[in-house]
């Protein structure tokens, strides 16, 4: 556990606990560039990611103190985090984007068919399948409206995290996609396809049932299944 305390001009306090008893493991000053706020600081086992406001990146290896930097012009501040412990490596979001690196500051992947939905990023649209090998998301759909506009109808990608290739999509324009029936007899179908992927909230997938649960603005859900 990371405890992070208030902030001087020059560096910053910081403790790490165990998560076991709770007994101090390490208790350090990370230097800083005056006058430059902290965009984030994020702990990874005993790996330690410091960002400064149009600084480096900074891993800090806390048992080594081998420090790495990466350069802002290759690693510009994410608006969220997704550590992948499986794997050690991690998930970042930025404009829509995803991209996975390792604590090297190396970038591992890029995807090639996965620009998310949401601008700021809301995880409630993003799943990551427990062996950290696949990402499920709400994106933006390469369809056009009627009218040759953007469309207000998204798409579900599924991603291979390490190759980024995008496996499987569930679009509107589908002509594979169809409604079952209900379960329960009743006629009624409360969306069509395009409805069903307009403005998703909310995405689930359960891996033992092999199906996505999304659920949208309307207050919805929805079940896809194969």
């Amino acid at each position: 556990m990371l405890l992070i305390y208030d902030r001087t001009p020059s560096y910053v306090p910081l403790k790490i606990l165990s998560i076991e008893d709770g007994k101090p493991l390490k208790l350090f000053k990370h230097l800083l560039h005056r006058g430059k706020k902290i965009d984030f600081i994020e702990q990874f086992n005993e790996k330690l990611l410091v960002k400064q406001e149009d600084e480096n990146l900074q891993i800090l290896d806390v048992r080594s103190s081998e420090l790495i930097e990466i350069s802002i012009e290759k690693f510009m501040t994410p608006s969220a985090f997704i550590f992948l412990y499986e794997n050690n490596l991690f998930l970042t979001f930025r404009n829509r984007t995803v991209a996975v690196w390792n604590f090297r500051g190396e970038l591992v992947t890029s995807f090639e068919d996965h620009l998310l939905w949401h601008q700021d990023c809301s995880t409630n649209n993003i799943y990551i399948t427990t062996d950290q090998d696949l990402i499920i998301s709400y994106c933006k759909s390469d369809a056009a409206a009627d009218d040759g506009t953007a469309s207000s109808i998204g798409s579900i990608n599924m991603s291979d995290i390490m190759t980024g290739k995008c496996i499987a999509k569930i679009a509107a324009n589908d002509p594979a996609l169809s409604i079952a029936p209900r379960k329960n007899g009743s006629p009624s179908i409360w969306s069509s396809i395009p409805e069903a992927l307009e403005d998703v909230t909310a995405l689930f997938y359960d891996e033992d049932r092999n199906e996505i649960y999304t659920g949208n603005s309307q207050g919805l859900v929805h079940v896809w299944s194969s």
